[in-house]
């Protein structure tokens, strides 16, 4: 199954967030100390602190921080409590845009993401506005020449829900939420790493844009991503280089 052309927006993505690494460990934080909070500090029990765990691992946490973030989540430390609130909202052009937020003073966060909509030609919107858009999933790409007979076969016998290959030989490998760890495992177990492995809000369909329109939305995007309370932006815009 043929899909649009996304590796390059891939790559540009994960470059932006690699100059972001110092945000990434307080995001990381945050998501572990939700993720605890809600489900229990064991993460042989609890899938969505064990994704958070990973990417504290990725991101070369030390285990004693790690721990120690579990143990103010679950009560053995005093810490602070985060709550989980999803902004929704319209770029340039009416693409789409979800910002995933982790705060513990909701006045300031709203204003700070409504501010980023507002200064480059956006506009927030109503719970619900553009989240119907989305689709909830566990997402894996390749990269160009995997063999996609070897992807196809691993994933479909763990349970994804699709493969896709992209224009430019990037392999897309879909899940539901729930199966994103079974099928993550089993590409890794066959020597099939994803450069990009995560649950996420994928678009349905997306918005090209190019030149002075593509230039506004990246530097909204990047200002909403570099405020302290985001976790996490998603958009259906397709920037062009």
């Amino acid at each position: 199954m043929a899909g649009h052309s996304k590796w390059a927006n891939i790559q540009h993505r994960k470059g932006r967030q690699d100059e972001k690494r110092g945000k990434i460990w307080t995001r990381v934080i945050r998501e572990i100390m939700v993720a605890a909070r809600q489900g229990g500090g064991d993460v042989k029990d609890n899938p969505r602190l064990r994704l958070a765990v990973d990417k504290a691992k990725a991101a070369n946490m030390p285990a004693d921080t790690i721990k120690r973030n579990i143990d103010k989540a679950t009560g053995n430390l005093e810490g602070v409590n985060y709550e989980e609130i999803r902004y929704e909202g319209y770029g340039i052009g009416g693409a789409a845009i979800i910002v995933d937020t982790m705060t513990d003073n909701k006045v300031r966060t709203v204003a700070e993401v409504r501010h980023a909509f507002s200064k480059y030609g956006g506009s927030m919107g109503t719970e619900g506005s553009v989240a119907f858009q989305f689709r909830h999933v566990g997402q894996l790409i390749l990269a160009p020449g995997t063999s996609e007979d070897k992807v196809m076969e691993v994933a479909l016998d763990a349970g994804a829900e699709d493969v896709i290959t992209d224009a430019d030989g990037a392999i897309e490998v879909l899940t539901a939420p729930g199966d994103f760890e079974k099928v993550k495992n089993a590409l890794d177990a066959a020597g099939l790493k994803a450069e990009v492995a995560e649950v996420t809000m994928r678009p349905e369909n997306t918005i090209e844009l190019a030149g002075d329109e593509g230039q506004r939305m990246q530097k909204l995007l990047d200002m909403l991503e570099d405020l302290d309370d985001v976790q996490n932006v998603y958009t259906n815009a397709e920037i062009a280089e």
